[in-house]
């Protein structure tokens, strides 16, 4: 695809993920948002002013409707010759069957996280893009986050020595959208596939695949597994730690987190401070406040696909086995909970 041709999008799902991405191309350079699909809530008039979610800013969306198509069918967006992109914004028992779908009609693919239900339907996906034309890419956004890149490059590149301890903390109340199928664990996953996983991906994508893992975890709400703390085995020996939960009480709200120590430095960083978020502690200085520049996660994620397709470049920052690791190593915590043993990684 020419650089200087717009990436044709379509949006499938049109609730709080579907209207978050939606937010995110309207800032970005390089693509239109060509067409919406939803089977059930299809807001035929572009206004999205009802739905709402537990992260970013309550702006309302009024699409014009004149320029973007509507479609109630996912395969009739895929069928569409100028659509270039398919963004999968539905719940994930949903996402293997069209992001092969769409692979197949070699259309690139953003697929929501987590990007399967099951590591054997991530292997599908896997197995679809290398015999497509097209990418497949895992929204997993937290690698984009700016505030965790930059602890990621500092774990990386040593910029404070050696990194001692990694605590990351991903913990909120229950969903108050699409109950039925968040609060259904045998549709979503529970918290630990549907929101620890971020946290899970994220630990690889500093200190590599985990070579084993010991978790804990209980299920209040979902039937699944809503509250996992985890500790992994990584390369290098760091103390490396995840807690992740949906069960908290209403109104508890949602909050990030997380705490890296360094032999010359720590960095703790909490999204409930605001302004505040991520302070920078070093030896014989003053404490410091740093802000990261950039625009959220998800801007970040599709502003990289977007670049990709148009330089004609597969994915190198994340692609579709590095979310389907994630999804794997959530298995193997799912394991070490039901048998109260480690858990190698092969």
């Amino acid at each position: 695809m020419a650089e200087n041709k717009p990436v044709n999008v379509a949006v499938i799902g049109c609730g709080f993920m579907g209207l978050t991405h939606i937010k995110a191309y309207q800032k970005l350079r390089g693509v239109r948002i060509a067409a919406i699909c939803d089977a059930f809530r299809l807001p035929k008039d572009g206004d999205f002013s009802s739905i709402h979610g537990n992260i970013g800013d309550d702006q309302t969306v009024k699409l014009d409707m004149s320029r973007v198509k509507a479609f109630t069918d996912y395969r009739d967006a895929i069928a569409d010759p100028e659509i270039d992109l398919i963004d999968i914004c539905v719940h994930t028992s949903l996402h293997p069957e069209i992001a092969v779908a769409a692979l197949q009609s070699n259309k690139h693919v953003v697929c929501e996280k987590p990007m399967c239900r099951d590591s054997q339907a991530g292997r599908q996906m896997i197995e679809a893009e290398a015999a497509s034309k097209a990418f497949l890419l895992p929204a997993m956004c937290i690698r984009f986050w700016p505030e965790y890149a930059w602890v990621r490059k500092a774990i990386r590149e040593g910029t404070f020595g050696k990194c001692y301890a990694a605590r990351f903390r991903r913990v909120a109340e229950p969903p108050g959208w699409s109950q039925n199928i968040f609060l259904d664990g045998s549709k979503s996953g529970g918290a630990i596939l549907d929101l620890h996983i971020h946290d899970a991906d994220f630990v690889q994508f500093c200190f590599g695949r985990p070579k084993a893992v010991y978790a804990t975890g209980y299920t209040k709400i979902s039937g699944a597994i809503d509250h996992v703390v985890a500790n992994y085995s990584v390369e290098g020996g760091a103390i490396v730690q995840a807690e992740g939960t949906w069960a908290m009480a209403p109104g508890f709200g949602f909050n990030m987190a997380y705490t890296v120590n360094f032999e010359d430095a720590t960095v703790d960083y909490d999204l409930s401070r605001g302004a505040d978020a991520m302070r920078l502690f070093v030896k014989g200085q003053a404490p410091q406040t740093v802000r990261c520049e950039g625009g959220d996660g998800y801007i970040g994620e599709l502003q990289y696909m977007v670049d990709c397709i148009q330089q004609g470049k597969a994915p190198e920052l994340v692609t579709g086995k590095d979310g389907l690791s994630a999804v794997e190593i959530c298995e193997a915590e799912l394991k070490s909970i039901q048998t109260g043993q480690i858990v190698p990684l092969g």
